[in-house]
């Protein structure tokens, strides 16, 4: 979960009783899907600074930049936290047999709305299909949970010999860091949540004790991405 920059706003606290950071998540998809429109949406981070949320370009086709990370990758594509499904879309446009997985409703009935295959759970069940030559983890989605050695543990061991984990970075500027952050829009604010942001650096050293290793960084200005694969 990416985030567009820009400056903070002046913190107040929303006047209706904290949601679940899924419900608010999904009301603002669909709200956004819609005529409603989301003015005022932003995250929060627990030392008050805000961000916008990127709801347009996840609800959007994928970008110039979206098609850089997927050139030249390996199906099947396993896109953790899929959204409302842009790059599953542009990864059918391409041929390459995918699924997506979300724990938002939401997410995943928008995404299959627009052609994708997708189905809500977490990259954590042991139930998932196993074998993938290619996992997504993009708009900073390796920071799910806030714990990205595990996650990229377990996203290893969803791979196939060879295969290859795609993962976005955060601009360098920042570092790497956990954050706890909540969503806000109008009066309504999620409760706090753990999301762990990572720069070329972060994502390495995490990587190494997940059993991956970064063979490359790549990408456009603004938006930066890592390919890894098993370590040998």
């Amino acid at each position: 979960m990416l985030f567009d920059s820009s400056p903070s706003v002046e913190a107040r606290e929303p006047s209706a009783p904290p949601l679940h950071p899924l419900e608010l998540y999904g009301r603002l998809l669909d709200a956004a899907s819609g005529d409603d429109g989301v003015e005022g949406a932003v995250l929060r981070h627990a030392d008050g600074a805000t961000e916008p949320l990127a709801l347009h370009r996840w609800l959007g086709p994928a970008t110039s930049d979206d098609r850089i990370a997927l050139h030249g990758i390996a199906g099947p594509v396993l896109d953790v936290g899929c959204g409302p499904g842009r790059l599953l879309a542009a990864l059918s446009d391409a041929g390459h047999p995918s699924m997506g997985i979300d724990v938002s409703p939401v997410a995943v009935r928008l995404a299959r709305r627009g052609g994708g295959r997708a189905m809500m759970g977490t990259v954590f069940s042991p139930s998932l299909e196993t074998g993938w030559g290619t996992v997504l983890l993009m708009d900073g989605n390796v920071g799910i949970g806030g714990r990205p050695s595990r996650l990229l543990a377990r996203v290893a061991a969803l791979l196939r010999p060879g295969g290859q984990v795609i993962a976005e970075l955060e601009p360098s500027e920042c570092g790497s860091r956990t954050d706890r952050i909540r969503l806000e829009w109008g009066e309504h604010a999620s409760d706090w949540f753990s999301w762990a942001r990572l720069d070329a650096e972060g994502l390495a050293a995490a990587a190494t004790t997940a059993g991956l290793r970064v063979v490359e960084v790549f990408g456009a200005p603004g938006r930066r991405f890592a390919r890894l694969v098993h370590h040998s």
